[in-house]
């Protein structure tokens, strides 16, 4: 059996390596909030405008989850569940959000969904429009989003052991009851990674969003109008408020995943098929 030899000198050389990558990612973030004081972040706390683009944000990045949720997990369990032609190219088609420059993103909706676009003008005379609305900046972040969950859903189907799904449909439960009972709570966690990655590639986008729909302002636009304004004072009190609200989010959403999972999908499921 092998084991880890942690005195090895190749161990301590890739440390260091990953020590230079989290001094990267750290140090920025780590400027950015010992930059403000008390003072500026209450000021910029007290702003109305401030707390409603963070307010907008979060709703709109939510939002986009449960559309991710509605939309993307099924074509995450075809995916990883049937093989048919042109499967790459649906593969393909999927991840070039991930590929494509958000601006690029935003101009491709922009023709779309704008007011004289394929689609913005007649679902206009119906009431429906995305440009300069809510339902302007959930599409963009929707957009952006939606690919991280199918690629993470889908590694949480595949992960799903077959056996268990042909166990249940023997024991005579049909392809609803085994996707709902069984299989859907097996890949319970690629499923939540998916829609994880999907809200927070949603609540910090930016570029896509800023060209469907400036207003209302989102937090990410409110602070960049923040810095063109006045500069970076206000901006960076901006910033550590809408990451320490996002930060406490999550904090919290983790918290009570932890609490609501004592006991794994695999033992409840094969309880059930016992």
């Amino acid at each position: 059996m092998l084991q880890r030899d942690t005195r090895s000198p190749m161990f301590w050389v890739f440390w260091l390596i990953g020590a230079t990558l989290l001094a990267f990612i750290a140090l920025p973030l780590l400027a950015l909030l010992l930059h403000p004081t008390l003072d500026d972040l209450r000021q910029v706390a007290g702003m109305a405008d401030v707390r409603s683009a963070i307010g907008l944000s979060l709703a709109a990045a939510f939002a986009s989850t449960v559309l991710a949720a509605l939309f993307a997990v099924p074509l995450a369990y075809v995916l990883a569940r049937q093989q048919f032609r042109g499967k790459s190219v649906v593969e393909a088609l999927v991840d070039l959000p991930l590929t494509m420059p958000h601006t690029i993103a935003g101009i491709a909706l922009l023709l779309v969904f704008s007011r004289n676009g394929w689609l913005g003008a007649p679902l206009a005379h119906i009431g429906l429009e995305f440009w300069g609305t809510f339902a302007g900046i959930v599409l963009a972040m929707s957009y952006v989003g939606l690919p991280y969950a199918v690629n993470a859903a889908r590694g949480g189907f595949e992960a799903v052991d077959l056996q268990i799904e042909r166990a249940a449909r023997i024991q005579g439960a049909g392809p609803w009851e085994v996707f709902r009972r069984v299989t859907l709570p097996l890949a319970r966690q690629g499923i939540g990674t998916g829609l994880t990655l999907c809200f927070a590639r949603a609540i910090g986008e930016f570029a896509a969003v800023v060209l469907l729909a400036y207003y209302p302002m989102t937090a990410p636009i409110r602070i960049y109008d923040l810095f063109l304004q006045s500069g970076l004072r206000q901006s960076v009190a901006a910033s550590v408020l809408f990451l320490l609200v996002v930060m406490a989010l999550f904090w919290g959403l983790r918290l009570l995943a932890a609490a609501r999972a004592p006991q794994s999908a695999l033992d409840r499921q094969k309880a059930w098929l016992h």
